[in-house]
């Protein structure tokens, strides 16, 4: 076995995923949150890409035993695309620095960045013989799984908040499995899928630090290396729940592991003033002076009106876990009007010749908004990690083609 898992409550090792799935996906000692552990720490050699699907490339390096066992849509070999446009903007303020955004509404399967995690996890259930699985999610997700398990031909059944985009419902029931919308929000939809798990003893995924999604998602800083040559200095996303950089810094600590130099780059999170959360509890523990226990110091929204809904976790949750590496790495939270959104796209749009989903048009103009505020210096290796594409939010594409 070329990895096991260690819980990160107690540092109990778990044998393997077997043994994981077999414990519901828990350490002995009741803790959730587990990580992987490989036994070989050689170097990675980054060999020319003869491949489209991550889990080919970096095979050796992922929880997996049997490549036969890889479900794959051609996702994760994406490009990091270096744009001149946010380069020249920066440069206008007197900021010269590079500039890379990372094309996750290229990937060949649903087209956002949750592809790679279901990816995995549709391999790894495969590859332990799971027939059934489920999952709690505002969009972006619940597509990718319902894709991916599909082809793996594993049952997956989405619980969906009520205020889900008709065309993620559409897209999840294309391709065979059934979506359950909830009558509330997405705490709702979290509770009814727990329910389940429990009730048919289905395997749920294990939300913002389920091991699967952090093991595929860490490959980012594998991706910066290999793409640009190094780690970037700092990184930006819009963030609901917060896994992304939690994995990120998982996939560096793997590269110290293997001798390489890098260090955690300045992480800019960026959050809609229509559900920020984070941003607000941030806020509210630098006014403070980030006093003992600031991180545990966060409240939900309870009055959401965003339109993305993909980026609706109104309770935080993770934010204990996400502010405290925020902080180390020197970065901040950044909040953006939903409402000026549109005018970006048209931005997009006319210098790129491209559009964005909303959620990663959150991430973009928190670029903008950081170089006005001084938070990106002159020097910086920039990378925005996009969230998805176009094509499930007609309704953005509408307001944006109005400021056309």
């Amino acid at each position: 076995m070329k990895y096991q898992l260690r819980c990160k409550k107690c540092g109990k090792v778990i044998a393997d995923f077997a043994t994981w799935f077999r414990q519901d996906q828990q350490c002995q000692c009741g803790s959730g949150y587990a990580e992987v552990e490989y036994t070989d720490h050689s170097p990675f050699v980054f060999k020319p890409v003869d491949t489209d699907s991550y889990q080919d490339y970096y095979f050796d390096i992922l929880p997996i035993e049997n490549r036969d066992n890889i479900v794959s849509y051609g996702e994760g070999m994406i490009a990091m695309e270096r744009w001149d446009n946010l380069e020249h903007y920066a440069h206008q303020k007197g900021v010269d620095c590079q500039v890379f955004v990372y094309r996750n509404d290229c990937n060949a399967g649903s087209g956002s960045f949750k592809d790679i995690s279901a990816a995995l996890a549709a391999s790894v259930l495969k590859e332990h013989g799971v027939k059934e699985y489920c999952l709690a999610s505002t969009g972006n997700a619940g597509v990718a799984f319902a894709t991916y398990l599909a082809k793996a031909g594993i049952r997956f059944t989405e619980f969906a908040p009520n205020c889900i985009d008709p065309a993620t419902v559409e897209a999840i029931r294309k391709v065979g499995q059934p979506v359950v919308i909830s009558k509330g929000g997405y705490g709702d939809a979290k509770k009814e899928a727990a329910d389940y798990h429990k009730e048919h003893h289905v395997l749920i995924s294990g939300g913002n630090t389920d091991p699967l999604r952090i093991e595929s998602k860490r490959l980012l800083a594998y991706e910066c290396m290999r793409q640009i040559g190094r780690m970037p200095s700092v990184y930006m996303q819009a963030v609901a729940g917060g896994t992304s950089p939690l994995a990120l810094e998982k996939g560096i600590r793997d590269l110290q592991a293997e001798g390489q130099q890098v260090a955690l780059p300045r992480l800019l999170l960026v959050q809609q003033d229509e559900c920020d959360p984070m941003v607000t509890a941030w806020e509210n523990a630098t006014a403070a002076g980030f006093p003992e226990g600031w991180e545990h110091q966060y409240e939900a929204k309870h009055d959401i009106k965003t339109q993305i809904g993909i980026l609706t976790a109104a309770n935080p949750g993770n934010y204990p876990l996400v502010a405290p590496l925020v902080r180390k790495s020197g970065g901040t939270f950044i909040r953006v009007k939903e409402a000026e959104l549109p005018r970006y796209g048209k931005e997009m749009q006319s210098s790129r010749n491209t559009l964005m989903g909303p959620a990663s048009m959150v991430c973009y103009a928190g670029f903008f908004q950081a170089v006005d505020r001084g938070l990106i210096k002159s020097g910086d290796t920039v990378l925005l990690n996009t969230g998805e594409g176009s094509n499930r939010a007609q309704w953005f594409r509408n307001l944006v083609d109005k400021e056309m």
